[in-house]
């Protein structure tokens, strides 16, 4: 098509758009059409539907963008359709039923207050009764259940045999269990 007659159309399409109060739907030919520029300083452009990229448009909202912004545009949607491809082929479907919580963090909206007070002072009950324990005791639970230490490795790191650190983890949260007890 030449360069003037796709003036003479855009300028149309222009007149359409401002005219009608509904917006007017352009064909596919008219989405990805360019023109050539008429000077040095001028850069090749693209028409694109905003509502195909930003779902808050309810309606047609077409923009004149330069053309390298209409190809990011359009290598991100085949970026997309290649991962849902992958998805859909290697069945990579999670569940979030998972059983570790994270199906109620993705759905829990916010704690209330008294959920937030009654988890602080469960916190601080907790250090304290850690804190009552003996000093090997208290390291070892503190390393195994708060840092995510195997026993294997605070044995390691503390020169002594892996039975050693298990007995005394389930030694330390007995004592933990009846002081948690006494004090409720």
């Amino acid at each position: 098509m030449p360069p003037g007659r796709f003036c003479v159309l855009m300028g149309l399409l222009r007149v359409m758009l401002a005219r009608s109060h509904s917006p007017v739907p352009l064909p596919a030919a008219f989405v990805s059409v360019t023109r050539q520029p008429t000077t040095e300083t001028e850069v090749n452009m693209a028409i694109i539907n905003l509502r195909d990229y930003y779902p808050f448009y309810t309606s047609d909202c077409f923009m004149e963008v330069s053309e390298e912004v209409a190809e990011m545009f359009k290598e991100f949607d085949r970026k997309e359709a290649a991962y849902r491809l992958r998805t859909y082929r290697h069945k990579a479907y999670y569940s979030l039923d998972r059983d570790d919580g994270l199906e109620h963090e993705a759905v829990f909206v916010a704690l209330s207050p008294h959920e937030l007070y009654e988890r602080k002072v469960t916190m601080q009950e907790l250090h304290a009764a850690i804190a009552n324990l003996p000093n090997k005791q208290a390291k070892r639970i503190y390393a195994h259940f708060i840092l995510g230490m195997t026993k294997q490795d605070i044995a390691r790191a503390e020169g002594v045999h892996e039975k050693v650190v298990r007995v005394a983890i389930e030694r330390g949260l007995r004592r933990l269990e009846k002081i948690l007890k006494n004090s409720l």
